[in-house]
């Protein structure tokens, strides 16, 4: 006699009609999301700052972190393109760390162009540090503000990461020794700038 067939039960058809690709296609779906994840991660951290450092910001009254800067083309300080902060001891220091993308920097990019220009006499050097950003936008953005004095990148955020800076814009004003006198959070006004400067040159 012949044997009935044996009908095949659920789980043997969807078997079946699985294709053989779909555990390749959700490693690949995971994968995606995976480095989604890592790509947000990475642009929170750089969009915000160093917020979870275990450092201190260097405080008014301690010495400046040291540093090197190299100048975006077209930039350059006391004819150089590259130079360290300790080169520039013994003058007054107004140091920005800024970025293209940072809307509170353009309400200070002109009272810190114009204070640049007023004080070139009197010795002050200004310098910009461009924080996690990207060089053709920086450019532009310094092009829209008639920026005049020395700009650097912050390549791979050391300068950031040296001074502590938990976003942008943060300034540091440096005394002739070299030692730290203000440090400004957000964007800074004319008065609070031009009044820190006119006290260090009456030797306040």
């Amino acid at each position: 006699m012949t044997e009935s067939m044996q009908m095949p039960d659920a789980s043997t058809i969807e078997a079946a009609q699985t294709p053989a690709s779909a555990p390749a296609k959700r490693r690949a779906h995971w994968l995606t999301a995976g480095m989604w994840f890592v790509v947000l991660g990475v642009l929170a951290m750089l969009g915000w700052g160093l917020v979870n450092s275990t450092s201190p910001r260097p405080e008014v009254g301690e010495p400046a972190p040291d540093f090197n800067l190299e100048f975006f083309e077209g930039y350059e300080w006391n004819g150089r393109a590259a130079a360290r902060l300790s080169d520039m001891r013994g003058s007054i220091i107004v140091l920005n760390f800024w970025a293209s993308w940072c809307a509170e920097c353009r309400y200070e990019a002109e009272v810190l162009e114009n204070a640049s220009r007023k004080y070139a006499d009197d010795g002050v050097i200004f310098l910009g540090v461009a924080y996690a950003d990207v060089e053709p936008n920086s450019l532009a953005y310094m092009r829209e503000f008639n920026v005049s004095y020395p700009h650097a990148p912050d390549l791979g955020t050391d300068i950031s990461q040296d001074y502590e800076i938990t976003g942008v814009p943060e300034t540091f004003i440096i005394g002739p020794d070299g030692k730290i006198v203000y440090f400004q959070l957000g964007p800074l006004n004319q008065a609070t700038l031009e009044g820190t400067i006119d006290q260090l040159l009456e030797g306040g």
